[in-house]
């Protein structure tokens, strides 16, 4: 019998409200259990509390369907974690990394996605307790963090 785990959604910093739109999407299609927004990552209301036009446009609805919430700081956002026993997995090139296809959840999982320009810092990378990265073979350095997101989440989460 397979065992399932909770799985969280962590998008911190992230500056495109598309982008985070289409990890809802997918977040959604994966079967993800919540989805966690901090810094200055967008959510799908305005300063207003008004349904944001734009981030639908590209969620389709998956905000209605997967419970979020917003923190301002990521640190709120490990203590909350780390209280309700969530390993702490982010996604990042780095020289803490392993590859993606590696790792295996044993837990309750976070996977934790970072800015689209400068990814996630050294100082949130040492408080994770994994990092993976997706291997590059060409000549770009990463792929776009909504991509990233769904193939991590399938791989991750999909099993």
């Amino acid at each position: 019998m397979k065992k399932t785990y909770k799985k969280i959604l962590v998008l911190h910093n992230i500056r495109s409200v598309q982008n985070v739109g289409a990890m809802f999407r997918t977040a959604n299609g994966v079967g993800v259990d919540q989805i966690i927004l901090s810094g200055y990552t967008p959510t799908p209301l305005d300063r207003f509390g008004r349904p944001r036009s734009d981030f639908a446009k590209t969620a389709l609805g998956a905000e209605h369907t997967i419970p979020w919430v917003y923190y301002k700081t990521i640190s709120s956002v490990f203590k909350k974690l780390r209280a309700d026993g969530y390993t702490i997995v982010a996604v990042e090139l780095s020289e803490l990394s392993i590859d993606y296809k590696t790792y295996i959840p044993q837990s309750d999982t976070a996977l934790l996605m970072g800015n689209e320009v400068k990814g996630i810092s050294k100082q949130i990378l040492q408080k994770c307790d994994v990092v993976i990265e997706l291997p590059m073979n060409g000549s770009k350095e990463s792929l776009n963090v909504s991509v990233t997101a769904g193939i991590v989440m399938y791989r991750l989460f999909d099993r």
